[in-house]
């Protein structure tokens, strides 16, 4: 199961998450996700662990709690929508051809 993890501190690295997210139960992967250019921490990231139970127990006891100095935000990742807000279109107006 894939957690999202908001609120990191740029200090915080995987595997600090890592061992956070391990009293909980196995943990797979971790991945904070990074600026591209910069390279810097965008201040969240993604833990994903073996079961649903285990995730489902690192959501209660790690979300509101303090890492690195900042209070992690943690809930079930959702689907990455394919709708990223963009018009796409013609924008609307009368066209002239």
């Amino acid at each position: 199961m894939k957690l999202y993890v908001g609120n990191l501190s740029s200090s915080t690295t995987e595997e600090a998450l890592r061992q956070a997210f391990a009293s909980h139960g196995e943990v797979s992967s971790v991945n904070i996700v990074k600026d591209k250019y910069t390279g810097e921490s965008r201040g969240f990231g993604f833990v994903e662990m073996f079961t649903k139970a285990e995730a489902q127990a690192a959501i209660s006891s790690l979300n509101g709690t303090e890492l690195d100095g900042r209070t992690l935000k943690v809930n079930e990742a959702r689907p990455r929508s394919d709708d990223r807000g963009g018009g796409g279109g013609w924008g609307g107006g009368r066209r002239s051809w």
